[in-house]
């Protein structure tokens, strides 16, 4: 599988032509149709229905077209960032973030930054937290908005940080749950209940986290399910796999099938940026500067 299938499945994806994909992409459409069966062999997925009158997209396929835009977003980024190096341009600033995620203040610091620092280059990389704080050790990042900060995992821990959020906690609940019909949801009365988790590797500290706050409350939660993202633990939920505890700005996400429901008393938890603590970057020491005084008032 090499770089090139995933640009011709998008083709075809956005087109829903194999003609019309093989003339934007200069390429004879035998050849195209090969490439894309080529592709649907290796992974052994059917990504394309090609059945009908017209040529329309699996349910595999839709998801996988969501990923694979990502995926060449990600590779764009990355050549013109070494693009950049090579040029001898090595102002330049990486930032990772989780998607979906603090919709007002990441633009709000990034516009801020570049009115302060026009001739920086600014390269953002969505990632999970867990990809973060790697790409932190391999240096691919100067500074990580991980949110929920690691406090005992080694390497971690004693990494630079700020707080840039303080997030109320809602109860993510099935919607024929009978708890749903409730304004709100003391913690305890979730006990009986099963959770849905995120992920430890994609968001390390997170089970700590809500063991604690589940403690705070005199229980211990049963954790049926984990899952990588928000989106994923919202279809879990919805499936009625168990119940959840999410950041409330995770109610801008698509959430069919379950509601939010704030907890009383109000748990709260901190969202956290990270950064090297041998990084002497003035462009990163700068950018910290405008997440702190954007933060603080914002708070």
């Amino acid at each position: 599988m090499e770089l090139r299938h995933f640009r011709y499945f998008v083709a075809v994806a956005e087109e829903l032509s194999f003609t019309r994909a093989a003339e934007r992409l200069h390429l004879a459409q035998p050849s195209l149709t090969r490439q894309i069966k080529d592709l649907e062999e290796e992974i052994g997925v059917r990504l394309v229905d090609r059945t009908g009158k017209r040529v329309c997209l699996t349910e595999e396929g839709k998801s996988f077209l969501t990923d694979t835009r990502r995926l060449l977003a990600d590779c764009a980024e990355n050549v013109v960032a070494v693009q950049r190096m090579s040029r001898g341009k090595s102002d330049q600033l990486n930032i990772g973030y989780v998607a979906n995620i603090y919709h007002d203040l990441l633009p709000a610091t990034l516009g801020a930054f570049r009115k302060a620092c026009p001739n920086t280059a600014l390269n953002l990389f969505d990632m999970t937290p867990g990809e973060q704080y790697q790409a932190l050790d391999e240096r691919r990042i100067d500074l990580g908005f991980v949110g929920l900060r690691s406090r005992s995992i080694e390497g971690y821990r004693n990494l630079p940080w700020t707080c840039f959020a303080q997030d109320r906690i809602v109860a993510v609940i099935p919607k024929e749950d009978p708890l749903a019909r409730r304004s709100n949801i003391r913690l305890k009365e979730l006990e009986p209940k099963f959770f849905v988790g995120l992920s430890e590797k994609t968001y390390p500290g997170v089970r700590e986290w809500l063991v604690e706050a589940c403690r705070q409350a005199d229980f211990t939660p049963r954790i049926l399910q984990d899952a990588d993202r928000e989106p994923a633990v919202i279809k879990f939920v919805a499936a009625r796999l168990g119940v959840a505890l999410l950041p409330q700005q995770i109610q801008m996400l698509p959430h069919e099938g379950v509601v939010f429901r704030p907890l009383d008393p109000v748990l709260i938890t901190e969202s956290c940026a990270v950064w090297r603590p041998d990084n002497r970057s003035n462009c990163l020491e700068h950018y910290v500067r405008i997440v702190k005084e954007l933060s603080s008032n914002r708070r």
